[in-house]
């Protein structure tokens, strides 16, 4: 049974189409041409709804038809009618792509009431299905365009093209090596044209043709997993972007030399890759209206702090760190105090602290070199490096624990003096900081000491902020440089390289906010290569084109949604006094089960099911990470430093905590929302470009070149989405042009002329002369849609046919063309042939009366030549001698260019000679530093056999002791005598070989590790001599002890006798 909305919705539809009968019937020259009827297709066309359309104007010059305005008023209906009786659908109030927000229904209701249909229901019903719309131009022309806005009685109103919505998908394939296809030849081969092959080139050639053709902003997405190669493909792009549009002031090299600073602060070593970027950035290069550059800006996202103090096994840290270790000046080094990269706890812990084939010290230099091109100072680059080496020695700040409640506080060690020295703060003031936060009472201020873990997350909070904050700074001195000029345009081609999408065995929330990015990324691709692509198949009234592919809007809403999504579940237990990792863990698993796209797991474990396949994420220092705060004593510290950047990054904060809780700089914002809302801007601007998508593959997981893993490349191409547009375009109709477009190209092709001669009809007609079959292509309301190779097929035709300039059956072309004449234009033609061929009668008599002529003139010169042999024989003889001469100038002309040929090979030879000249100077200023360091290693050889002597004198002089003690011992002792005696000789014999080693190491015929051979000695000699000075000590110890025995021995003996003299010393005298 049928409802009363379809009965209303039939009822409409036969008065539409009556009206439209009528209109055909009788319709005024000034309207537009009404749609021809098409062969069979499966294109439709739409009833009632393309003759229910009012009068539009495209500009204020256009005149308005009054019976336009009749039929718009004709076709007028109440409010609530079957047009306005719209669906409802989910509005996501997060979606990037609104840029109008709208919250719930009643703001939809209002929005509708005061904007979209406001007016005719007609205009809101075109303007919300975006159909198309005859409109006249001032020069009387119909074209058909987009309803974008009405004011009044007016509408403006967008006019087709023939351009495609997203342009071609270049895959580039990282060959893990470097190849000759990126070079200057290279350049100028495609700005030449001379080559169509798929290159990055090629698609950055694209962008800037239709920048300057169309004046539409251009946009370049590189896509693809870490280690694909999407720095190095951006970098191409800006290559050859700055070779198109250079001589602005050298603007073009200065914009090549930012990917230096940029990949040296923000690229770091990873398990996949290299040259990893850590962080994603967005390049605006604009244009003046010649074409040329005239500024750029660079935006920045999601660095990952957290790299500078944590690092996993196998990664380094960012290679600025490892460049200033290794390549630094020595005046530098000196004022930092720097040491080498081992010596620090946050490069050292993850065990890698070089690359393969890249040398640091030689990539610092040109580090160097880069600063001096953006102007930045010297002061402020000494500044910079003291922040670097200030982060380098807070991670050596060690604590230990003043009480037992577990508190502690910093060491007054080396590391705290020189993280000081280097902020510019007293290193009490910096321990202070770091061992206790103040806590604000009603009472007054209260000191809490830190316990150990809470110190350390100090610490590293410190660090973080102090490198983040380094980078933002150096990327504002870079967009201050490249400033865009006054001859902006608002032309500009923008240059999106960001992180690619990461699976690590432990994924954490830097994972988490870079997955979602590519996420998001991934949907601008669907939204361009396959539903804005089938938006117009469909808009165009082509039906049954329809593609498959993976819609990844459900895991967006799984990060979106609110209330209940992961990124406002993160959010909120931030507001929570006993959230924790695991609290988190757990209420993720509560809320989010039902969802499809996620997946609960063990402990502190979820997993989301990405486009790119599912990923498992540990909640460990989710929340840490998120809130990312700084204590306020830390920001007075800095704020109160000697240095200028330390003061400028506090100043900067302190300004950021006055801005509005919603706005993105507050640092009341988590991480995740700060980072949301950025990623929103980006795409917001996405979308006002034309994209060109360059997809980066890694073909294998290994980084060797020439080898290529089958599963990794098909898993990378379905994941971007590169399959389902290669499916979509076998399956759909690439290759498109408006009906104008078909017959103006192929339309003298036809041998019947008895079309009309509206555009549409002309191309159905081709069509059906050449017998494309229907399921070849497609007829919409605009334009002519056809499968892969037909129109190869056309070309060939028109090709054949421009070259031979006639057809095979010309004559009957003729005839059927005769026959269509009237009798006065045929007689006028049969006139205008005799009078033709009459004339080319005549000129034939006329030619044959001039060559008679011509022989005649030729006999008599020949019977003249006879008579005259002998003048020929001097001119013959004239001619000869003319001919030596220009023989012998040649000659000569020849030799001059020999001895010029010789004077240049002698130039050459003159400078080989200077050259080796210069290499036999720098050899033998070689040979001199070498023999400089001989002496040297001499005079060292020198004082260590002094060293090694004096070391000696206090054995001889303890030997000397034992053998007085020997010669003291009675014969009782005759056994320790052997003892002592053998010490002696092992002695003597030690000194004399040791003696003999240094005399053959000090010899100058030794070779040059002589050096090495004494230290071996000296080595060997500190141990016998540590051995033999125990022994020595007990054997003296031994004869200490039996003298004692002897010494006692005779006391005892003396003391009887003692005692008797005392008797006789107490009696009276008598």
């Amino acid at each position: 049974m049928l409802s009363p909305t379809t009965l209303a919705r039939s009822s409409l539809e036969e008065m539409l189409e009556s009206l439209r009968l009528r209109d055909n019937s009788d319709r005024p020259k000034d309207l537009p041409p009404a749609l021809p009827s098409r062969p069979p297709s499966r294109a439709r066309i739409r009833s009632g709804r393309w003759s229910a359309q009012p009068n539009f104007n495209t500009d204020s010059n256009s005149e308005s038809g009054g019976e336009g305005q009749r039929k718009e008023n004709e076709l007028r209906v109440k409010r609530n009618t079957f047009w306005n009786k719209k669906r409802r659908k989910d509005v996501n109030v997060n979606s990037p792509y609104n840029v109008v927000a709208v919250e719930g229904i009643e703001g939809e209701e209002r929005m509708e009431e005061k904007g979209i249909l406001e007016g005719s229901d007609n205009i809101g019903y075109f303007i919300e299905k975006k159909l198309r719309v005859w409109c006249r131009q001032s020069n009387g022309v119909w074209v058909s365009g987009t309803i974008h806005s009405t004011s009044g009685e007016e509408s403006f109103v967008s006019l087709a093209n023939g351009n495609s919505k997203a342009g071609p998908i270049l895959i580039a394939v990282n060959p893990f090596k470097d190849v000759q296809i990126n070079g200057k030849d290279i350049v100028t081969t495609y700005k030449q044209k001379a080559t169509d092959k798929p290159h990055v080139f090629a698609i950055a050639e694209n962008a800037y043709n239709e920048m300057m053709n169309d004046g539409v902003n251009q946009s370049l997405m590189i896509s693809g997993e870490s280690g694909a190669g999407k720095t190095e493909t951006a970098k191409f792009a800006v290559q050859y972007l700055a070779a198109l549009g250079g001589g602005n002031v050298g603007i073009d090299c200065q914009i090549l030399q930012t990917s230096c600073i940029l990949e040296a602060f923000g690229n770091s070593k990873t398990s996949m890759n290299d040259n990893s970027s850590r962080f994603g950035k967005f390049i605006e290069i604009h244009f003046t209206a010649a074409g040329k550059i005239c500024g750029s800006k660079i935006r920045t996202f999601l660095l990952e702090k957290s790299r500078v103090v944590q690092l996993a096994a196998g990664e380094r840290s960012y290679h600025i760190f490892y460049q200033l270790c290794a390549g630094a000046p020595q005046a530098l080094r000196e004022r930092l105090n720097l040491k080498m990269a081992k010596e620090y706890n946050y490069l050292a812990q993850s065990d890698c602290l070089v690359i393969n084939g890249v040398d640091d010290a030689q990539r610092f230099l040109k580090f160097m070199e880069t600063l001096d091109i953006f102007q930045i100072s010297k002061g402020e680059q000494d500044q910079a490096f003291a922040m670097l080496a200030a982060v380098l020695w807070l991670g050596n700040i060690s604590f230990h624990a003043i009480d037992y409640e577990n508190h502690v506080e910093a060491s007054n060690d080396e590391a705290l003096i020189n993280a000081a020295q280097m902020i510019g703060c007293e290193s009490h003031e910096l321990k202070e900081a770091l061992s206790a936060r103040r806590i604000q009472t009603e009472e007054g201020n209260i000191v809490e000491k830190f316990t150990m873990s809470q110190a350390i997350d100090t610490r590293d909070a410190l660090a973080k902020f102090i490198y983040a904050s380094l980078f933002d700074w150096l990327v504002e001195q870079i967009n201050n440089l490249l400033e865009v000029g006054k001859q902006h345009t608002g032309w500009s081609i923008s240059i999106l390289d960001i992180y690619g999408f990461e699976s690590f065995k432990k994924n954490s929330f830097e994972q988490f906010c870079i997955n979602y990015a590519n996420e998001r990324l991934q949907q601008h691709f669907n939204r361009h290569v396959f539903k804005l692509e089938q938006e117009e198949y469909e808009l165009d009234g082509i039906d049954g084109v329809k593609v498959d592919f993976a819609d990844n809007q459900e895991c967006l809403d799984l990060f979106e949604k609110k209330p209940i999504g992961l990124l406002s579940l993160l959010d909120e237990d931030l507001h929570s006094p006993d959230a924790n990792d695991a609290t988190l863990a757990n209420k993720l698993k509560q809320n989010l089960n039902g969802m499809a796209c996620f997946k609960g797991d063990k402990g502190r474990v979820f997993g989301v099911q990405h486009f790119a396949g599912e990923v498992l994420y540990n909640t460990n220092d989710f929340l840490k990470k998120n809130q990312d705060s700084l204590n306020p004593e830390l920001i007075e510290l800095l704020s109160s430093c000697n240095g200028q950047l330390p003061q400028l990054f506090a100043i900067k904060m302190l300004n950021q905590t006055l801005e509005p809780a919603t706005s993105l700089d507050s640092p009341n914002q988590s991480v995740s929302a700060k980072f949301k809302g950025k990623l929103f801007k980006l795409m917001q601007q996405l979308e006002k470009t034309k994209p060109h998508f360059i997809c980066c593959i890694k073909p294998n997981r290994k980084q060797l070149p020439g080898m290529y893993e089958e599963d990794l490349v098909s898993q990378q191409l379905r994941c971007s989405g590169v399959l389902e547009a290669v499916r979509m375009s076998r399956s759909g109709y690439p290759t498109r042009m408006t009906h104008q477009e078909f017959a103006d190209r192929y339309g003298f092709l036809l041998l019947e002329t008895n079309e009309s001669p509206d555009p549409l009809s002309i191309s159905v007609a081709v069509l059906k002369q050449f017998n494309i079959l229907p399921g070849m292509y497609q007829i919409g309301y605009t334009k002519l849609y056809l499968r892969i190779g037909l129109i190869g097929v056309l070309e060939d035709r028109r090709k054949q046919v421009l070259q031979t300039g006639k057809y095979t059956d010309e004559a009957n072309k003729g005839s059927a063309f005769a026959s269509q004449l009237h009798d006065g234009q045929l007689t006028a033609i049969i006139g205008l042939q005799s009078a033709i061929r009459g004339c080319l009668v005549r000129k034939h008599f006329s030619n044959s009366h001039k060559l008679i002529t011509l022989r005649s003139k030729r006999k008599l010169v020949r019977e003249n030549s006879e008579a005259n042999d002998i003048p020929n024989e001097q001119s013959s003889a004239m001619a000869e001698l003319q001919r030596r001469v220009v023989d012998a100038e040649a000659s000569l002309g020849q030799k001059q260019q020999e001895n010029a040929t010789l004077q240049e090979q002698l130039q050459q030879y003159e400078a080989k000679m200077k050259k080796m000249e210069e290499q036999l100077q720098q050899s033998e200023a070689k040979m001199k530093k070498t023999e400089e360091q001989l002496q040297q290693s001499e005079a060292k050889m020198k004082k260590t056999e002094e060293m090694l002597r004096k070391q000696t004198a206090p054995l001889q002089a303890s030997l000397a002791a034992a053998k007085k003690s020997e010669g003291s011992a009675t014969a009782e002792v005759g056994g320790r005598e052997n003892g002592v005696s053998s010490l002696v000789k092992e002695f003597e014999q030690q000194k004399q070989s040791f003696e003999d080693d240094i005399n053959k190491t000090t010899q100058p015929a030794s070779n040059m590790n002589s050096y090495e051979e004494l230290r071996k000695l000296k080595c060997r000699f500190r141990a016998w001599k540590k051995d033999y000075k125990v022994r020595l000590k007990e054997t003296t110890a031994i004869v200490r002890k039996h003298r004692h025995q002897d010494s006692d021995k005779t006391r005892k003996k003396w003391w009887p006798n003692r005692g008797k003299v005392l008797q006789n010393c107490g009696k009276s005298p008598s």
